[in-house]
């Protein structure tokens, strides 16, 4: 079922939204050669501690995965393109890390992504994370009351294909509000003027996954969890939730 929320549901999610950008800073800034993937996730855990707040990925147990999530981020690192387990791996550089997080905050909630390098950055990992970021613009910039889901997926997919660049196949955004995940589900890819119609008051959580190889194949992790390119190559994930408004999209995850 889509839920539609009002005004003050809204502002509640842009405080839970608030809090996952403090937290995917502070893993950021945690990130270092020689720190762990635990030692990210415990900086992110400080951060929803400290807001009173909750994460909606700590214990989730989706119905496909062998096991409940053992952490409140993702952590994915070089060809996991998403749902990696954080654990003992210790960054290098050049690692390029994609870092998923929520939080839930007075019943509502926020979900947001980044991809970013561990030391000195290979441009062509710059431009892959440059790319999710445009793709990620544009699905935003689609996401007006009127238009319609495959207008976001479209615009998504249009710049992702453009850089020649893959898209994991039936992995895409989803709605948000009091859970993590609710209808619709927001491909990152498609065709303009198809789907349900955008009404002020929708939230969506637009988020891009880009694998470097170019293919759409990926293969799932011994854990169960993990996504990893099946050619090998590097991949970027990034991520915002998005309220249709009268007035344009509203980003209810920036800083």
């Amino acid at each position: 079922m889509v839920e539609i929320k009002n005004q003050a549901a809204l502002d509640a999610m842009r405080e839970a939204g608030r809090v996952v950008a403090r937290a995917l800073a502070a893993a950021r800034d945690a990130a270092a050669p020689g720190v762990t993937l635990l030692e990210l996730d415990e900086a992110a855990h400080a951060v929803i501690r400290k807001a009173g707040a909750s994460s909606p990925f700590l214990n989730y147990h989706p119905s496909f995965a062998p096991s409940p999530f053992p952490a409140v981020i993702c952590a994915s690192v070089n060809d996991t393109i998403v749902h990696g387990i954080p654990d003992g791996h210790r960054l290098r550089d050049g690692d390029l890390v994609s870092i998923d997080c929520g939080a839930t905050l007075d019943g509502w909630t926020g979900d947001a992504a980044i991809s970013f390098i561990v030391g000195p950055p290979r441009p062509a990992d710059l431009l892959l994370i440059e790319t999710a970021e445009k793709a990620l613009a544009a699905g935003i910039a689609a996401a007006v009351a009127g238009a319609r889901i495959g207008d976001i997926s479209s615009a998504v997919g249009t710049v992702s294909r453009g850089a020649h660049y893959g898209i994991p196949a039936g992995f895409g955004g989803h709605g948000i509000g009091r859970q993590m995940h609710e209808d619709p589900h927001v491909p990152n890819e498609g065709r303009p003027g198809r789907g349900m119609r955008l009404r002020p008051g929708l939230a969506l959580a637009i988020e891009p996954m880009l694998i470097a190889g170019g293919g759409d194949e990926f293969v799932v992790a011994p854990d169960g969890w993990g996504l990893r390119t099946a050619d090998g190559s590097r991949a970027a994930h990034m991520e915002h939730s998005v309220a249709i408004t009268d007035d344009g999209p509203r980003i209810l995850t920036l800083p």
